[in-house]
């Protein structure tokens, strides 16, 4: 048989632990989102960077520059698959409509 003083030392353990396996669970699920958006961020930017280096060596129009556009694209297109927006490096902002331009890059 327990006894009360056992009893209430349990319980009390118990309620401790509930409390912070809550509160881990809640402040570790907004970190991981954010994560998500840094990744989301990361690549587009990396895709950008080397689209501009691409253009900057081979030209608007060579092969090399048209796989880093595609690259862009589909950076772009996994943050939207993932989180419905994405992230554009020019203006260092997200968007929450599907509203890239693919040819954005095509003009000086």
């Amino acid at each position: 048989m327990i006894s009360k003083s056992k009893f209430s030392t349990l319980a009390a353990s118990l309620l401790s632990g509930a409390v912070l396996t809550a509160a881990l669970m809640f402040t570790a699920v907004p970190r991981l989102h954010a994560e998500d958006y840094d990744r989301c961020q990361r690549r587009v930017a990396h895709a950008e960077h080397e689209l501009h280096e691409a253009i900057e060596k081979h030209g608007r129009n060579s092969a090399k520059a048209d796989h880093e556009r595609r690259e862009l694209h589909e950076a772009r297109e996994r943050c939207w698959r993932e989180r419905h927006r994405w992230w554009d490096e020019h203006e260092h902002r997200w968007h929450t409509d599907r509203d890239w331009n693919e040819h954005d890059h095509d003009r000086d």
